[in-house]
């Protein structure tokens, strides 16, 4: 009997152990916060970041009392949404730092809701943790030919743990 049990027992262990180092599983909720030249602002919800079915990583918003329309999202290689100085002027989520990846764009509706989600499909969760996601007031224009400023001022930031 005793031996019945230490073998199942044994399965058991193991099927955990393994279900604990499955990394297809992990997942983050990121909170988003408007931001401004002085600093963290109102809570504007949460992304759910994933990993994407057929590869890379995909980012499910639940925003609301955001611009309506096309906005850049990106991920910055900072885990800050505090201001920062440029040319001694303050910045939105300056200390965010420079993006890393831009993201496909963000559609926010005309009630101010973004709700569709985005796959990179050349990112992998564990590139993110420790980065911030940043969310522009305009679209990325990061790779228009010639490439111009980016996607404008930084409206909305969270920090991936």
């Amino acid at each position: 009997m005793f031996s019945k049990l230490s073998g199942l027992s044994g399965v058991v262990v193991v099927t955990v152990l393994l279900s604990a180092c499955t990394s297809s599983n992990e997942s983050f909720t990121v909170k988003v916060n408007q931001v401004s030249p002085s600093g963290v602002g109102a809570d504007l919800g949460t992304v759910t970041v994933t990993p994407a079915p057929d590869g890379g990583v995909e980012f499910t918003p639940n925003l609301h009392d955001l611009p309506p329309g096309e906005h850049a999202f990106r991920v910055h290689e900072n885990p800050s949404c505090e201001a920062g100085s440029k040319n001694d002027m303050m910045m939105a989520a300056h200390a965010a730092g420079a993006a890393l990846d831009s993201l496909p764009g963000l559609t926010v509706d005309d009630k101010g809701f973004a709700t569709n989600s985005v796959v990179a499909r050349n990112l992998k969760l564990t590139d993110l943790e420790g980065r911030s996601l940043v969310i522009d007031s305009d679209v990325d224009t990061s790779s228009d030919n010639p490439p111009l400023k980016g996607g404008g001022t930084r409206v909305a930031c969270g920090i991936i743990k």
